[in-house]
This record gives structure tokens, C-alpha cells and sequence, in this order.
């Protein structure tokens, strides 16, 4: 980890069910380096799923879904805005419709439900921020993001949730850890 505003993020953590008990992985995380993480909750609800997450979830851009809007903060910095997105069949009438925090994190929960992921392909791209996400993530008009796609999978290969999310690219720096053979 770099600076103050720096942060260096891998996947993995936010992919896998957490213990009973146990705290979300972004609240572990940033105790584990001495720092504290939050997140708050802007929306929880059904919409249409647009076409980004629903490309992602193999649905009509216009299908429902359940939706989670989250800031993710760094020491009360933003350093993320992230969209979940989950199937009406897996998610409606769940917590994750809701604005409530999730005792061990989404993840947790859909592993309760019976949904585990088993595979996940994620796609990063840069660009420049909208002027809500500069809002939100509190950036210059000049400073790029980081918008990461990431879409998980169950073992029937099924979509179980899509995540979008959008990063300042200045306070981030995404790490990819891979086992060969």
C-alpha cells in the first residue's frame, strides 16, 4: 500500500463466503492494515437491469432485477461506487432487495440461499467519470476511473450476480493473483 488515499485490491476476498460471525470482507480487510472501511447503501431495490449488467447476467436490458448501489469508503474517503445486480428468482424478497447491512456480506447470503459462485470473469476498463460518479467518488473532471465488470457464476455456469463497479483510478490498484498448473 502506497499513500494515505491509496489502496491495492484483489478479488478473492469478496468472492468467497465468509464464517458464521465473521465480518464483511471490506471491514476485515481495512482492520487487518489498520484502517477503517465503510460502506453506505444508496439504493436497494428492483429496476431494469440495463444493458451493461444485463449483458452481463445474459437478461433483456429491460428485465428486473434486484440492484444494490454502494459507496465504498477509505478512512471516509470514496474510493468506490459499486452496482450489484442479482436475478428477481434469486434475490426478491431477500435482504439483498434491502438497505439493511448484510451480516458477512452478500456473498454470505447467497450461499445460504444456495447459490455459490464457482467461476468469475472480471473485465477492467478506463475512462473518464460521469459527472455522478464524479460527484459521488469526489474527482476532477480530468481524473479517469477504473470501471471493473465482474460477473459470477454457479456451477450450471448460471449468472448469480453482477458487479459493477467504478474506482478513482489515482486511489487504486487492482492485483490479480493467479495459480498456473
Amino acid at each position: 500500500m502506497g499513500g494515505k488515499g491509496d489502496w491495492v485490491s484483489t478479488s478473492m476476498p469478496y468472492l468467497t463466503p465468509r464464517a458464521n460471525g465473521q465480518a464483511d470482507a471490506w471491514a476485515e480487510e481495512t482492520a487487518a492494515h489498520g484502517r477503517k472501511g465503510t460502506q453506505r447503501i444508496l439504493f436497494a431495490g428492483e429496476a431494469p437491469a440495463g444493458e451493461e449488467a444485463a449483458a452481463l447476467l445474459g437478461l433483456p436490458a429491460d428485465e428486473p432485477v434486484i440492484v444494490r448501489r454502494r459507496v465504498i469508503e477509505l478512512e471516509g474517503e470514496p474510493c468506490e461506487l459499486t452496482d450489484t445486480y442479482y436475478p428477481v428468482e434469486i434475490a426478491r424478497g431477500t435482504a439483498l432487495a434491502g438497505t439493511a447491512k448484510i451480516r458477512g456480506g452478500a456473498v454470505t447470503l447467497l450461499a445460504a440461499l444456495g447459490h455459490v459462485g464457482v467461476r468469475v470473469r472480471e473485465d477492467v476498463t478506463a475512462r473518464l467519470a460521469t459527472d455522478e460518479e464524479r460527484d459521488i467518488l469526489r474527482t476532477a473532471a480530468d481524473q479517469p476511473v477504473l470501471r471493473l465488470a465482474r460477473v459470477t457464476l454457479d456451477t450450471g455456469d448460471r449468472p448469480i450476480q453482477a458487479d459493477l463497479m467504478t474506482m478513482p483510478a489515482h486511489r487504486q490498484r487492482l492485483r490479480y493473483e493467479m495459480r498456473i498448473g
